[in-house]
């Protein structure tokens, strides 16, 4: 399968090629849950040949040209949905239009893997659930709670929508590739009440300008918004952005734009 591939550093090609791990990433999801299936960059098929069975559920995405046409190739006998675009471009309302209850799912090039959650997250309505892998790092910041250094805009974000888990980490050996870091399969389900009774727009900003001064105290890391100074007397104000929840800065969004709490 390899034998004549070069993989597209400029891509963040790594090739799964141990079939154990395919097996237990693709047994870790319930796909009966979803009415849409986004398999990102599945290159060889490692993943793809275990989801097949998907059938009308499961689209590829996939920007490689020589890896659409090794698909097309192998899966010859299937009527595979591929959509040869870059995701992070795609317009979910053309492409997907009528599914509310979508999995992305994929081994992930490591070099868009943020940018990717950003994405889900603009599309939450209609994107219910991901399992995916990670580079280690990122997924411990996807997860991440509060008091811990790795807790930052990433973790709040997805956590506002999402409950998220590490399910396992993977070996370096099991690519090819061997990537240089370790990485880490993560699940994503949407939340059912994520209570967000707040200006969003105003919640983004308040964690955008929070994080950018991670070790100031709230009231300062906010000045730019000129707060209340009645609101601004609160002890919330008082702490650091690491040390807040995601419920925490939704009240705090809830204060400084005068909703009730």
């Amino acid at each position: 399968m390899f034998e004549n591939v070069n993989p597209k550093k400029y891509l963040g090609q790594h090739f799964l090629i141990d079939e154990n791990i395919s097996k237990k990433i693709v047994n870790s999801v319930d796909f009966s849950r979803y009415n849409k299936i986004i398999e990102i960059g599945p290159g060889r098929g490692a993943l793809t040949k275990y989801i097949i069975d998907q059938g009308e559920k499961l689209s590829l995405v996939e920007i490689d040209n020589d890896s659409v046409n090794y698909l097309k190739e192998t899966f010859y006998d299937q009527d595979l949905d591929i959509i040869e675009k870059d995701f992070l471009k795609l317009k979910f309302e053309n492409e997907f239009h009528g599914f509310n209850k979508i999995l992305i799912f994929g081994n992930f090039p490591y070099n868009i893997s943020s940018q990717i959650i950003f994405k889900i997250l603009d599309n939450s309505k209609v994107i219910d659930g991901l399992t995916g892998m990670f580079q280690k790092e990122v997924a411990e910041r996807i997860v991440s709670k509060p008091n811990n250094k790795n807790y930052g805009i990433l973790s709040v974000k997805t956590q506002l929508y999402y409950d998220v888990e590490i399910l396992f980490d993977i070996s370096p050996n099991v690519f090819f590739p061997k990537p240089k870091v370790k990485s880490s399969i993560i699940k994503m389900v949407k939340k059912v009440n994520p209570n967000l009774n707040c200006n969003l727009k105003l919640l983004d900003t308040i964690i955008k300008l929070s994080f950018q001064q991670r070790r100031k105290k709230i009231r300062n890391s906010l000045k730019k918004l000129d707060i209340n100074k009645n609101i601004i007397e609160d002890s919330i104000f008082d702490h650091r952005p690491e040390q807040l929840s995601v419920n925490d800065f939704v009240r705090l969004t809830q204060k400084i734009s005068n909703e009730p709490v």
